[in-house]
């Protein structure tokens, strides 16, 4: 079984390469709803496989999995193309600290 200080090593690691690597497209590129369509899709599979994760009691593939899918749901609202709130963000707009 990996530990948690192991997963979040290899998630790291994965990460850093993946940008050491990225290259911004120069082709200039519509997003419609087909596309942002398939990215909310691809969260709700995050979020069943967290769930099924959960209920398997492997609690750190399902925290790792949930936290995809909310990083697809911020880029879509990041990239203004879908709208939502959080529910932390309602609340500390109801409670004055927002």
């Amino acid at each position: 079984m990996t530990s948690v200080k192991g997963l979040l090593s290899k998630y790291i690691q994965n990460t850093e390469r993946a940008l050491a690597e990225i290259k911004i497209s120069q082709e200039e590129r519509q997003i419609g709803g087909a596309e942002t369509s398939n990215v909310i899709e691809e969260a709700k599979r995050y979020l069943e496989d967290a769930k099924y994760y959960r209920d398997k009691k492997r609690f750190k593939t399902a925290l790792a999995s949930v936290a995809y899918c909310e990083g697809l749901l911020d880029a879509l609202r990041l990239l203004a193309l879908v709208e939502f709130t959080w529910p932390t963000e309602n609340k500390a707009k109801h409670s004055g600290k927002g």
